[in-house]
């Protein structure tokens, strides 16, 4: 069983193996199993599959594979639990792993885009100080011609 393709190009890294088992049919099975026991549907199916079994063992006259106290029972919720708790274990760190590479990706991204705002309010702060250089300049120029215009007023009118 092969985890991950072979690289084609010397360009192409190999493709980024998942989880504990990569993205193969096991650990897929795993995350499967570990939703399904978690379900309304699980739980139900199992608590009439222990009705049946006790009320079969318990009550019925001919079909008594397992007396009480239900050792075959025990033994098959001990098996199921061997397998059960693995399996979300599995699951559980395969989604970690995913919500790992996510917050990362997503911390990357927030970095770019600081860096991106930072970069914009650098150009209005340079904007800014240029309207403010070009307003001081066109005040001094306005008080330069006003001064001259009061000079040729007077030499004109004295």
């Amino acid at each position: 069983m092969r985890l991950y393709a072979p690289v084609t190009s010397a360009q192409e890294p190999p493709p980024t193996r998942h989880g504990a088992f990569g993205e193969d049919a096991f650990g897929q099975y795993a995350e499967n199993a570990a939703r399904f026991f978690g379900t309304p549907q699980y739980i139900v199916g199992q608590t009439i599959v222990v009705i049946v079994w006790v009320a079969l063992n318990a009550v019925g006259l001919s079909l008594k594979w397992d007396p009480y106290p239900f050792i075959l029972l025990n033994l098959a919720f001990s098996l199921q639990a061997a397998y059960a708790a693995p399996l979300i274990l599995l699951a559980a760190t395969r989604q970690a792993e995913r919500d790992k590479k996510f917050a990362a990706l997503t911390g990357k991204r927030h970095d770019e885009m600081e860096a991106r705002d930072e970069a914009a309010l650098d150009e209005l702060r340079k904007l800014l100080d240029d309207n403010t250089a070009l307003t001081r300049a066109d005040k001094e120029l306005t008080e330069q011609v006003a001064k001259l215009a009061r000079e040729i007023h007077e030499k004109l009118s004295g």
